[in-house]
């Protein structure tokens, strides 16, 4: 088996030494949202079996779910061929991976010219994250 330290020199991290990340359901294969890992992210997503990401706005981890409940419990971990892309394939906690409260992030479509909002709101965001100033 190959090492932590070896497979995070696989990885062609962006200037920023992060990788963009697609989560995936690992059942019905639905694209559920993309995020952001750096080489700590991903060796915790490994160590942990759980998704954690690189909040860029927070400059920070962040574990997916720590305030959601939401939790992405690992299935299965891939990398794209040229080494700069990250898809895992993940079992969504609750159905809702969106901070909107929408069970993904790619809820708007383009239709005739405009986006259209495709997927209803299951949970309010305020009734997951409460009212934060």
């Amino acid at each position: 088996m190959t090492e932590p330290d070896t497979l995070l020199q696989d990885i062609k991290w962006n200037e920023q030494g992060l990788i963009p990340v697609i989560a995936q359901d690992w059942q019905s294969g639905e694209v559920l949202m993309l995020a952001w890992m750096n080489s700590d992210a991903l060796q915790l997503t490994i160590s942990e079996g759980r998704a954690v990401y690189w909040s860029r706005s927070r400059q920070a981890l962040w574990r997916k779910g720590e305030e959601s409940g939401h939790v992405q419990y690992l299935k299965e971990l891939c990398i794209d061929c040229d080494a700069d892309t990250i898809l895992i394939k993940v079992e969504q906690i609750g159905g809702i991976a969106c901070h909107t409260g929408r069970r993904n992030c790619f809820y708007q479509r383009m239709e005739q010219g405009v986006w259209r909002v495709t997927d209803h709101v299951i949970k309010q965001p305020e009734d997951i994250y409460g009212n934060k100033p």
